[in-house]
């Protein structure tokens, strides 16, 4: 028992003498680089790291303004007065240290905006940059309407907050789909589309061909493996290729597949003399 207890009594000894060297968990940063003999500026005995101990060095006012020596900070696009607008001086609620000389993401704990008195969490650009995108410029409202202060994105947008001018031109903020189906389609988005979700869409299937009769069928009867930019209508009418090429190719038709292009509901476009309906209305095979 006298050998254990006398080395505990070392161990303690050591560490009081030369702390940095006994429990040092990591370089410091380097603008601590030389308090990494004197573990007491920071910590004390028995209780750890303190924001108390950070004021010593670090003057309230001067925060984020000007370093220890008093030369001043460059702050870039974040405002300098940043620290002085906190509900409290607690700088162990960010900071920490001992994980290496450089400073990266693992030296700052993720930041709570709650710590921001009231009218600066209100007003984002007394810290943050404006962004200077076209959407941006045209809002004159909070940033809190789309975002939340935990992360920029996702945003959650209300399209209500656009002007009118711009409600309507959505390839003002959206790029146009690219696919077939869109090219042949003129008009407003708004007409399919709503702005809570591009999907799903309400399309008027009878401006484009109209379901009735013999074409009373599922979607996948036409658009296979949910492809709707795309339609067959071989599923029903199986022509042979060779069939088809002969019969089209005596009309001066080349392109085989855009079937609706001639093959119309005689209700909304009457059959033209000679066209491909045989009498009561039926496809001809």
């Amino acid at each position: 028992m006298i050998v254990i207890a006398l080395n505990l009594l070392v161990l303690v000894a050591l560490v009081f003498a030369y702390p940095h060297l006994m429990v040092s968990p990591g370089p410091l940063v380097k603008g601590h680089a030389e308090l990494a003999t004197d573990c007491f500026a920071c910590h004390a005995a028995w209780r750890g790291a303190s924001s108390g101990r950070c004021a010593e060095c670090h003057a309230i006012a001067d925060v984020g303004l000007k370093t220890t020596k008093g030369v001043p900070i460059a702050t870039g696009t974040i405002k300098g007065s940043f620290h002085q607008q906190l509900i409290e001086q607690d700088c162990m609620a960010c900071h920490s240290d001992h994980q290496g000389p450089k400073l990266t993401k693992r030296s700052r704990k993720p930041f709570s905006h709650e710590l921001l008195k009231v009218p600066v969490r209100d007003t984002c650009a007394s810290c943050h940059a404006a962004p200077k995108d076209t959407v941006h410029r045209g809002l004159k409202v909070e940033c809190s309407k789309c975002h939340e202060s935990q992360a920029w994105k996702p945003a959650h947008f209300d399209h209500a907050l656009l002007a009118q001018a711009e409600l309507d031109r959505c390839e003002s903020c959206h790029n146009a789909p690219t696919d077939r189906l869109h090219r042949q389609i003129q008009g407003s988005c708004k007409t399919c589309h709503k702005t809570e979700a591009w999907k799903p869409a309400t399309f008027d299937h009878n401006k484009y061909f109209v379901l009735d009769r013999d074409h009373e069928a599922t979607c996948d009867t036409c658009h296979k493996n949910n492809d709707y930019s795309r339609y067959t209508c071989y599923g029903c009418h199986e022509h042979s290729q060779a069939k088809v090429r002969a019969e089209h190719v005596e009309e001066g038709i080349q392109n085989f597949e855009n079937c609706v292009e001639c093959h119309r509901d005689p209700r909304v476009e009457p059959e033209k003399k000679g066209g491909g309906r045989e009498r009561g209305g039926r496809e001809r095979d």
